[in-house]
């Protein structure tokens, strides 16, 4: 059903096609037309194109620069091609990692790429699983349940059992009282209620008036008598004076109150540990084994679309009426808003000023950097001027287009970022995966770290946490609190006898450096797999500490160097990143600096649809947002959607 799946590289390089069978024509010309006219003009906003009567889906690895197309006839509605180029892409990245890390044209003109097998393969799942489901026939009513029941078991009482018997008694005199009237039965009703109150016991079964005598008798022996009626206004009490309070160490000696030779040194205190111990279980924690979920955000453009379509259209007729109402009357207008709206208009940087105008108003309210707004506007622009418009298009529809393109394009990470799968490359090296995290104060490093060990230990690794904060007072027992949560939530008894995660830690003012080196040093020999070194908070001002946070990256080399960072910034996260990528450069002993590897952003969600942070910090770094912290508890963890940030983002 496939006419033609090709695989080549953004420098033109085909490594592998597939064309379908009784396809006689070449695929060279959709594609190439799908390269000029959407992958250079970076238009890929929903990943499809159409050429004669052709349908292409294609498919950007930005990591080794290459595109994967598919290509089938426009009638034929294939449901799978989405997911079945997403495995196409994975399956081809894995198996030829290695070939595709040797850059050149040369290199990939002389690797030989065979993968017809698991192309057929990953087709014939990719369609089996697509087909229908046979017809669900509805029952018959004799199969149903409901024919199974009687008219009697539907019928409901209000009073139970008691009601059923005296509904039964008195069936008889039902059906006459409803055969004889309406009148006459409200006239028994009234008659029979006057005898009852008359008679007393009358309307009683003999079963019933023996309780009631006896429970009469044991409320006399009881009560001595008649019992008493409550009454029905109470007499207030009279308020109580205030007593005087009665110290229990009173005049005594307080050398019990001395708690600090049981819980005040560093060892772990089973007595203090039980308590906490019979709780931490009770926490409900999502599992989150395999790859974090994607942030999600659910948003509605069509409203704000043509919101700024007919303000656009507004914006054309005025332009249009002020330059030639005067000269063609009353019909210049018309004819203006027409030529705005129809194709063959180039686009002019006049045109797009008063848009993009409002697009950089936007975008800095919703905290965006200031300079980072202009700077996006400004390749806007430049990659707009020029070109033809669409037909029946509007320029606010196709700068936004474009902008929104942009945006997605800075948010796919350049390189990818798999973290499992380069803790398991160290394990095979027999040497753990160290990260390391920095921001400033109060961002949420502790507290995201312990997520990111919890995301760790479900995916079945060791972790060691490094309590390099030696500077803030309680970061150590916030980490051991920390340790002793998610080890309820792992026990041991799962791990082997061994604890998933433990602490290692020297205490407060000691050298972060030293104590992240003697860490690393512990876990090799221990055989942890993952090493979290937590950093003191420090604002990109402070030379001493920055100094300080650049010695330990340098002496140990970690694998990964993380900045921590809140969504909730606008041109601060500007001056954060530089300062911090600045001080690492400077303070490096080599030629090649070790920068900020990755960004995680917390507090994501209190911020609504403010997502602005997400494209300062990529922006200014280049490198990706590795982790999204969206909430309080431990699988509160999530990696970036950008599409799901950019719709957010540019909703009105």
């Amino acid at each position: 059903m496939l006419d033609f799946f090709a695989i080549f590289s953004k420098g033109g390089i085909v490594l592998w096609c597939f064309q379908g069978a009784g396809v006689t024509e070449s695929f060279t010309g959709p594609v190439n037309a799908l390269i000029r006219s959407v992958i250079l003009q970076e238009r890929s906003g929903n990943n499809s194109f159409n050429h004669n009567a052709l349908s292409l889906k294609y498919k950007l690895d930005n990591e080794f620069e290459l595109v994967f197309v598919v290509g089938f006839q426009k009638i034929l509605t294939l449901t799978y091609v989405d997911k079945f180029i997403d495995d196409v892409q994975l399956h081809f990245r894995d198996r030829y990692k290695n070939e595709l890390e040797q850059r050149g044209a040369l290199k990939f003109l002389l690797n030989d790429f065979e993968f017809g097998d698991d192309f057929h393969r990953l087709l014939r799942e990719a369609e089996y699983g697509n087909k229908a489901k046979a017809p669900v026939f509805m029952r018959t009513f004799k199969e149903s349940e409901k024919s199974k029941k009687t008219v009697k078991s539907m019928i409901e009482t209000k009073d139970g059992d008691k009601s059923k018997e005296q509904g039964g008694k008195k069936s008889k005199n039902a059906k006459k009282e409803a055969e004889s009237g309406g009148d006459q039965a409200k006239a028994a009703s009234q008659t029979a209620s006057k005898k009852a109150v008359e008679n007393g016991n009358e309307g009683l079964t003999p079963e019933e008036i023996i309780l009631q005598n006896r429970a009469k008798f044991i409320s006399k022996q009881l009560g001595g008598g008649k019992p008493e009626k409550p009454s029905k206004s109470p007499k207030p009490q009279k308020p109580k004076g205030k007593a005087n309070r009665v110290w229990d160490m009173s005049g005594r000696s307080t050398g019990h109150l001395d708690y600090s030779g049981t819980n005040g040194n560093n060892s772990s205190d089973a007595q203090n540990q039980d308590p906490d111990a019979t709780v931490e279980p009770l926490i409900q924690v999502d599992s989150m084994k395999g790859d974090l979920r994607g942030v999600d955000y659910e948003s509605s453009d069509d409203d704000e679309e043509e919101e700024e379509e007919v303000q656009e259209e507004e914006k054309v007729v005025v332009a249009n009426t002020n330059k030639k109402g005067a000269k063609r009357g009353g019909f210049g207008g018309m004819f203006g808003m027409l030529k705005g709206l129809v194709g063959s208009k180039n686009l002019t940087q006049e045109d797009m000023e008063p848009v993009l105008d409002k697009m950089r108003d936007h975008l800095i309210a919703k905290n965006v950097a200031a300079e980072i707004a202009s700077q996006l506007c400004d390749s806007v622009a430049k990659k707009l001027e020029g070109k033809v418009m669409g037909t029946f298009t509007t320029v606010a529809s196709t700068v936004k287009q474009a902008l929104q393109d942009s945006l997605v394009q800075i948010l796919q990470p350049k390189r990818r970022v798999d973290i499992l799968r380069d803790v398991l490359e160290a394990r095979a090296q027999r040497k753990p995966f160290v990260i390391t995290f920095c921001g400033v104060n109060g961002v949420g490093k502790s507290t995201n770290l312990a997520k990111i060990s919890y995301w760790l230990i479900e995916n079945g690794f060791t972790v060691l946490i490094a309590a390099c904060d030696t500077f803030r007072a309680g970061a150590v027992e916030q980490l051991r609190t920390h340790q002793r949560r998610l080890n309820s939530l792992h026990p041991p008894e799962k791990h082997g006898g061994q604890p998933a995660v433990q602490l290692f830690e020297k205490g407060y003012g000691k050298d972060a450096a030293g104590i992240a080196m003697e860490a690393i040093a512990f876990a090799r020999n221990q055989g942890f797999d993952v090493v979290l070194i937590d950093t003191a908070g420090r604002m990109q001002d402070n030379a001493p500490l920055m100094t300080a946070l650049a010695k330990l990256i340098a002496v140990n080399t970690p694998d990964l160097v993380l900045f921590v960072g809140e969504a909730l910034v606008g041109n601060e996260a500007v001056d954060q990143l530089v300062k911090f990528n600045q001080a690492l450069a400077d303070h490096s002993r080599t030629d090649k600096p070790r920068l900020i590897d990755g960004i995680v952003l917390t507090k994501f969600d209190t911020i609504d649809d403010k997502v602005g942070a997400a494209i300062s910090m990529t922006y200014i770094t280049g490198q990706p947002i590795v982790f999204v912290g969206t909430g309080q508890t431990y699988s509160d963890l999530r990696s970036l959607n950008a599409r799901a940030v950019v719709s957010a983002l540019m909703k009105a």
